[in-house]
């Protein structure tokens, strides 16, 4: 017989999970990856900064788990639209959901749904050419925008607002997408964090590429950088040295400027028909918590990007806490045959390779559960048998059969080569780098459908 898994997302958790259980499991396997979009990798695809190829070369890993013969990539199914918890659990022995945190957390000011309000997770996925974009979502005209946050995304974020198009021209950022940051009337860019710079979570390697800038200059008030970092990690106490060090030095009148801020939280987003001007408050530690000392500034800001967190969302029929925005697990079990893993399980922790030690614990989780259904032994060891007194259990509907009568033509693996070898095309004949990112599902099933 063949353990049948379904896996409801591609990016690194899901694949990552893939890994995992053709690993793991000895006995035959057949595992589908379902996802909503016709591509895979997820985050790492409309997640990573295009001009970090370096952690976007990940993708590479994955594909080879895509390319097992063990796995399957279905695109274009999306859980609650084609197909339902119910119908997963006929056609296979396991469905692990690893959906992800898709999306922002809000700040509750007044004004935060005025025009020009917008998660930065809009802004990253619009710049990584995520197909529910579209490339005149943005609209740079305005001098001054505002980055609310002071982690890794923020801080790519701010650099791609603060670079130039041409330094942008050798990634993979939709040709449309570079049209507009190439006309970008943005000069001043606001990174701005609730706390002291000992406080921020960015890592010491983004950070300094900001002070790499050939575009910007770095500023940060003096005394918005002063902190005692004599107890903390030595990543806290590069990130501070690297803040004073901007602190000390002056402007060089490069086109653009990036502000880095500390101590300062958004109070109200100020505008009539689109937003004007963000207004914020100085901030003080009160017992560990973060309070208003009265003191405001206001920014002359056109734009405002909020990135102050990620939360996941209730899948259909998946239980889910509005408390930890998670999927409530133990060890990555939801329910008898239904499993998680990834952000959706644990919350947006740690960093891509995070999801790889998460998966293996979700899948001998999973492999255990199932072991009654293997004469008690666990499916992963040598010696399980077919099954129960030794037969093979029935076969369970497959997903072709249930998609075909829907209407539903997955995309396939081999369409997915082909949107790839369509963008590595294009970037020829733009004389652009690797590749160049198809945007929208239009012009990607244009790709595979010739």
């Amino acid at each position: 017989m063949s353990l049948r898994v379904a896996i409801i997302g591609s990016g690194p958790a899901g694949i990552y999970t893939a890994e995992a259980l053709t690993k793991q499991a000895v006995v035959p396997l057949e595992v589908d990856v379902l996802e909503r979009l016709p591509t895979p990798y997820g985050l790492v695809r409309y997640g990573v900064a295009p001009d970090h190829t370096s952690i976007k070369s990940i993708a590479g890993y994955l594909r080879g788990v895509l390319e097992s013969p063990q796995v399957r990539f279905l695109g274009g199914v999306e859980l609650g639209k084609d197909v339902d918890v119910a119908d997963l659990l006929d056609c296979y022995d396991a469905v692990v959901y690893c959906t992800g945190a898709m999306l922002d957390r809000r700040m509750d000011i007044p004004g935060e749904d005025l025009p020009g309000s917008v998660a930065a997770t809009d802004f990253v996925n619009w710049y990584c050419g995520h197909p529910d974009m579209p490339a005149d979502r943005f609209v740079l005209d305005s001098p001054e925008v505002a980055v609310i946050g002071v982690g890794n995304v923020a801080v790519d974020v701010v650099r791609i607002l603060a670079k130039t198009a041409d330094e942008l021209r050798a990634t993979d950022v939709p040709e449309d997408v570079l049209t507009r940051l190439a006309a970008s009337e943005v000069k001043v860019v606001h990174m701005i964090g609730r706390r002291g710079p000992e406080h921020a979570k960015f890592t010491l390697k983004e950070l300094r590429e900001l002070g790499e800038l050939a575009n910007a200059d770095v500023r940060v008030r003096r005394e918005e950088s002063v902190a005692d970092v004599s107890a903390a990690s030595r990543q806290i106490r590069g990130n501070v040295e690297v803040l004073q060090s901007w602190a000390a030095r002056g402007l060089t009148g490069r086109p653009r400027r990036l502000e880095v801020r500390f101590w300062m939280r958004p109070v109200e987003i100020l505008g009539e028909e689109r937003v004007e001007a963000l207004r914020l408050e100085r901030t003080r530690l009160v017992d560990g918590r973060v309070t208003g000392t009265g003191e405001f500034e206001t920014l002359p800001v056109g734009m405002v990007l909020r990135s102050v967190g990620y939360r996941s969302v209730p899948l259909p029929g998946v239980p889910f806490s509005e408390t930890t925005m998670t999927v409530p697990n133990e060890a990555g079990r939801v329910r008898d045959r239904e499993y998680v893993a990834g952000w959706l399980k644990r919350g947006p922790t740690g960093v891509i390779g995070t999801n790889k030690s998460d998966a293996a614990e979700t899948v001998r989780t999973l492999l255990s559960d199932l072991s009654d259904r293997y004469g008690g032994s666990d499916p992963s060891a040598p010696s399980a048998p077919a099954g129960p007194s030794g037969r093979e259990p029935a076969r369970r509907a497959k997903l072709d059969d249930l998609l075909a009568a829907r209407g539903v033509t997955p995309v396939t693996y081999e369409h997915w080569l082909s949107i790839e070898a369509a963008e590595v095309a294009l970037a020829r004949s733009l004389d652009r780098g690797e590749r160049v990112k198809l945007l929208g599902l239009a012009a990607m099933r244009t790709a595979y459908d010739h």
